[in-house]
């Protein structure tokens, strides 16, 4: 009997799984085996909304294991230890898994391979699980990736894709190997009230929901603030509990110009993973730096409170805020907004607003999470890098009627229409029924100081 280990990380589905209908194909028994890695809890990346989504996603792939005859294993420690103790305890010769990007991801592929090589057995590494193309598919003359979106969009566009892989009739686990208690969501304090419910099952529901009656409209309707017309499927995608070569094939056989902007937005996260995978220290550290002299928590730290409790001022900032604080999720267009806002109105290290993310946003993925902060601040891959966001005129544009606004501040209610976006403008006895502050800052005097910064006045 040949026995191989699924070593889950990103990729937790039973659908269009590479890794898995891999081993499920090479072995007559095969070991689903996900481990509650102590580097990533101590590193604080298992925030309360992510470890919430985790447990739902964990359970649903246990629940899909067990209906094809299986069950998931779960382990906790050191993951290369659990791996290959597992390993050994079921004679397993290969161990399976998807390939990250991050740079703890590398390194522990590569403390994999080494540990597995030197007991005998092989690591598998499957780069086509958690991206739709994997990273360093396609690159430019002279370079080993894309720092410019559009034309790796374009090559990415003329890329066959892998076909799209069934889930496995069966699943068949050796006897005898034992487990920790799946996680379970009512574990977790601390979470977001609107946390939205993980799971492959959820995700697949919510796609098929959304493609009937958003995907269409799209294009035209994905930064309406208001209107909620996103697809809001980005912690599936980062917890791999959608496919996102099933979500791409998908929608181009819809069709559309809407089908047509949904893919170029699944083409986004792959760009900033091949990104990343080609300069892991882009987490940190600027991709082009402009040598800001950032301000800091001790110089800023109550404006950067202001902005962490949506209190700034500018409504349509503070709304999205607060829906972040509220659902562990942000509208893509609110994240724009509230990263200009800190990083070129506030002037503050984007580091800072990264972090923030990272402890709310459910999603809070650090290819995109860190590479889309990069993009608004100017020091990563926008050809635009001094451009600011002007709240006012972005929130007029984007929620014209104030919606978006009155529901995360409801403090605005009693203003009609676009007046919400500037409230400042009431004055005596009509500005006195608001509790909510004046701006942290004039949109003029902040644009004022990052043109001086970037040497631009």
């Amino acid at each position: 009997m040949t026995v191989s280990v699924v070593l889950f990380t990103s990729d937790l589905r039973v659908h269009d799984n590479p890794t898995l209908h891999a081993a499920v194909a090479g072995a007559d028994e095969v070991v689903p085996l996900f481990v509650i890695d102590e580097a990533i809890v101590s590193a604080g990346f298992a925030t309360p909304n992510r470890r919430a989504f985790l447990a739902d996603c964990l359970t649903d792939l246990d629940a899909g294991l067990r209906a094809r005859g299986g069950r998931l294993v779960v382990r906790s420690g050191d993951v290369v230890e659990q791996t290959l103790k597992v390993a050994a305890e079921t004679g397993a010769g290969d161990v399976r898994t998807a390939g990250g990007v991050s740079r703890y991801a590398q390194r522990r592929e590569e403390r994999l391979r080494l540990a597995l090589e030197s007991d005998g057995r092989r690591l598998h590494v499957h780069d086509a699980t958690l991206t739709a193309l994997p990273p360093g598919a396609v690159t430019p003359a002279g370079s080993d990736h894309f720092a410019v979106f559009t034309p790796y969009f374009r090559r990415w566009s003329q890329e066959q894709l892998r076909g799209v892989l069934a889930a496995p009739r069966t699943v068949t686990v050796p006897a005898g190997v034992g487990s920790d208690p799946v996680p379970a969501r009512a574990d977790t304090s601390g979470i977001s009230e609107g946390l939205a419910e993980g799971g492959e099952s959820a995700g697949r529901k919510r796609f098929t929901a959304w493609k009937r009656g958003g995907l269409a409209t799209y294009d035209s309707g994905h930064d309406d603030m208001a209107g909620d017309l996103t697809s809001r499927l980005s912690p599936y995608l980062h917890f791999g509990a959608l496919s996102p070569t099933e979500l791409v094939q998908r929608a181009r056989r819809a069709g559309g110009t809407g089908a047509e902007a949904f893919v170029r937005q699944l083409c986004w996260r792959d760009f900033h993973h091949q990104v990343l995978a080609a300069r892991p220290d882009a987490s940190s550290v600027d991709y082009r730096t402009k040598h800001d002299r950032w301000r800091s928590e001790e110089s800023a730290g109550e404006e950067i409170e202001a902005w962490k409790a949506g209190r700034t001022g500018y409504p349509v900032v503070d709304a999205a805020m607060r829906q972040l604080r509220h659902e562990g999720w942000m509208h893509n267009r609110g994240r724009l907004l509230t990263a200009s806002f800190l990083t070129k109105t506030l002037y503050v290290d984007w580091r800072i607003g990264a972090r923030h993310f990272l402890e709310l946003l459910v999603d809070g993925d650090i290819a995109n999470n860190q590479l889309n902060w990069q993009w608004m601040a100017g020091t990563g891959t926008d050809s635009r890098p001094n451009r600011v966001l002007n709240p006012v005129i972005q929130g007029k544009r984007y929620d014209p009627d104030g919606r978006y606004v009155r529901r995360w501040v409801p403090e605005l209610g009693g203003l009609a229409g676009a007046a919400v976006h500037e409230p400042w403008k009431l004055t005596g006895r009509e500005r006195a029924r608001y509790d909510y502050p004046d701006p942290l800052v004039e949109l003029a005097e902040g644009r004022d100081r990052f043109q001086r910064a970037r040497g631009k006045d």
